[in-house]
């Protein structure tokens, strides 16, 4: 079977999947877990086949016509370079991962089909947009995502949380694609071509005509799919769904294809300084914004979503300073923990009975009764922290050296002042990383006070997903620059010395101050025992959770939970603290910018539309009732009512005569 067959079955047999799983849902429930994991799963080989046989070699590119325009075509097509082939590869153990522990954590749910089927259907989506050599066909899957994260965002319905969250996450992501869609317009319509080849052949012969409008027009829908500053809102509250929809969300689909998107396209973007420029200062806004935020989550997801923030910064940074090597990089090596982090965090929830780290704190040996989800999150924390030899050192580390690159004068097109800008927010955000990194272990495991419930062991499938991916976490960084240069474009992954160095100590600065906060205040705390947590009993890991989110909704709507004397990142922010929590007060600021103004029209066009067009409608009707009504009275029968009446009207009608020929 050829490359390019095998390479149109990875997205097509989760679409499959998802497909029979939903017809198949009710009528044959027996069926749905083997369909949610084998196509996945199938798919997953097929990808790693199809990357080991492209190999880093020249990109497979092939494509036929689907359907005729008239002007720009719309062509069925593959583009796949050795990103495309890697990244495909992600997306296949993530979800199968995310498959494969969904079946032990949702197994009590009665929704499972429906959910999935729209985990598959997510599958297939992104990996569309892995392997599309067609911005249109491209463009597809980028928005059957956005769907698909409106329903498993909201798979809760019953909390107004979830509810809220998933409307959020699908108005902020379109908010971002309208613009994105008439950049993509505009771009076709300067290359001729909707075809990715065709576009960045254009772009290298100087042929866009609004290189700074266009980019930019694509970064606002970048910024929405891939929750970068201002549209990074929607992701946090998007953490009322289950916790495996938040690990392939964050790990492999939805907020990675933004950064994907401009990796392959970075050529367009390099045609614009100004849009470099933007790019790098999003990126430092997003990387200190988030980290600052997420040293004051309560909620331990929502300290992850802020941090999947942050890292898609460093991200994006290294696309300001035109590293899309790096930027791919630690797009891999953040997949793999980013997800690890997320499942052992629904270990941990489904073990204490709540989201909350404060309540957390004051349970002691849950980390005993979770060895699994301590050791494994203990490994994913450290690959956050990027502490040597660690996945998240060796791409972070590649991500700050691409910035000192370019900061100190040695690359051409991209302004130096981007690299500094990258630069400089990066390392404080490696200080940031691993004082919250080190925070959220300290309030998690090392708590202090009442015994932590026993809801008894957890499914295997869900620890045995841990264990596969803490492999990538320990070792996927240390052999990526030895074994998959060839993949990215023959760069040279190994880190620099000094980015090295600065990168490392400022990590360990965050975490050895974070320690000595915590040990400050938990000398100094009055321990309160923990009363509000209900024991659950030994059953569903997922109901579990959604009892957890509906008990702490404080947590998605403002910063009234119960506060933690001990917990370091109070003292850490000081006065910061409070304005952190709530995100820095930008969905304050929003509500009243868009959304009150929005309402307030709403109720203008209510209060004209009831009261004035609808008392019109009203009005034209009532006034023929009202005549006929005097007129049936009029009908009397008595002639000499009649009579009477004819006399009147002939002495009006003279009256009137009279009067119009005096005045004649």
């Amino acid at each position: 079977m050829t490359t390019t067959t095998l390479a149109v079955l990875v997205p097509l047999l989760p679409f499959l999947g998802a497909a029979a799983g939903l017809l198949l849902g009710r009528t044959a429930p027996g069926f749905v877990r083997p369909l949610a994991i084998l196509p996945t799963l199938a798919s997953l080989v097929l990808a790693a086949v199809v990357a080991l046989r492209q190999g880093g070699d020249q990109p497979i590119n092939a494509a036929t016509e689907l359907t005729p325009t008239g002007s720009v075509p719309i062509e069925l097509a593959l583009y796949i370079d050795g990103f495309a082939a890697l990244v495909a590869v992600l997306v296949g153990v993530v979800a199968t991962c995310v498959q494969i522990y969904s079946t032990g954590y949702l197994r009590e749910d009665p929704r499972y089909p429906s959910y999935a089927a729209l985990v598959s259907l997510f599958t297939s989506a992104m990996l569309l947009v892995v392997y599309s050599g067609d911005l249109m066909v491209l463009l597809v899957g980028w928005e059957i995502m956005g769907i698909c994260s409106y329903f498993l965002v909201g798979h809760y319905w019953e909390t107004p949380e979830a509810r809220a969250a998933s409307i959020k996450a699908f108005l902020v992501t379109k908010l971002g694609d309208v613009p994105f869609l008439i950049g993509l317009f505009a771009l076709a319509t300067d290359a001729g071509s909707f075809r990715i080849t065709k576009v960045l052949g254009t772009v290298a012969s100087g042929g866009l005509d609004h290189p700074t409008l266009i980019a930019l027009l694509l970064l606002a829908g970048v910024a929405g799919k891939s929750a970068q500053f201002p549209l990074h809102t929607w992701l946090p509250d998007a953490m009322a769904g289950p916790t495996p929809v938040s690990a392939l969300i964050h790990a492999a689909t939805m907020v990675a294809a933004g950064v994907y998107f401009v990796a392959r396209l970075l050529p367009v973007f390099e045609a614009s300084q100004a849009a470099m420029i933007v790019l790098a200062v999003m990126a430092a806004v997003t990387m200190i914004g988030s980290g600052l935020a997420a040293l004051a989550q309560d909620d331990i997801k929502r300290v992850l979503a802020y941090s999947t923030i942050g890292q898609l910064g460093y991200m994006t940074g290294a696309l300001a300073v035109a590293d899309r090597g790096a930027a791919v990089f630690h797009l891999l090596s953040h997949g793999a923990f980013k997800a690890l982090l997320f499942l052992a965090a629904g270990v941990i929830i489904h073990a204490a009975g709540t989201n909350s780290l404060a309540a957390m704190s004051r349970m002691k040996d849950l980390r005993a009764r979770v060895p699994d989800a301590y050791w494994t999150m203990t490994v994913a924390l450290l690959a956050l922290a990027a502490i040597p030899p660690f996945s998240g050192f060796f791409s972070k580390e590649s991500v700050l050296g691409a910035a000192e690159h370019v900061a100190t004068g040695h690359a051409e097109r991209v302004p130096g002042a981007a690299g500094w800008v990258v630069l400089g927010a990066g390392l404080l955000t490696a200080l940031l990383t691993a004082a919250y990194a080190m925070r959220l272990w300290l309030l998690a495991f090392r708590g202090r006070g009442a015994e932590a419930p026993d809801h008894g062991r957890q499914p295997l499938t869900m620890t045995v997903v841990l264990w596969v991916l803490a492999a990538p976490s320990l070792a996927v960084g240390a052999l990526a620059y030895r074994v998959l240069p060839d993949w990215f474009d023959g760069r040279d992954l190994a880190p620099t010395l000094t980015t090295s160095v600065l990168g490392t100590g400022v990590a360990l600065v965050g975490g050895i101050v974070t320690y000595a906060a915590w040990r400050h205040t938990a000398a100094v705390a009055a321990r309160v025992p923990l009363g509000a947590v209900a024991a659950h009993p030994e059953g569903d890991a997922a109901q579990v959770e959604a009892e957890a989110i509906a008990s702490h909704a404080p947590v998605y709507g403002g910063v009234a939970y119960a506060p933690d004397p001990a917990d370091p990142g109070r003292l850490l922010l000081g006065p910061l603290h409070r304005h952190a929590a709530v995100g820095f007060h930008l969905d304050a600021v929003y509500r009243a910018l868009f959304v009150r103004p929005v309402q307030g029209g709403a109720s203008l066009v209510r209060f004209l539309d009831r009261e004035v067009v609808d008392t019109y409608v009203r009005g034209a009707g009532a006034l023929p009732r009202w005549l006929g009504i005097a007129v049936r009275r009029a009908q009397t029968g008595n002639v000499q009512t009649y009579v009477s009446a004819l006399l009147a009207g002939t002495v009006v009608l003279a009256v009137a005569a009279v009067l119009v020929a005096t005045g004649a």
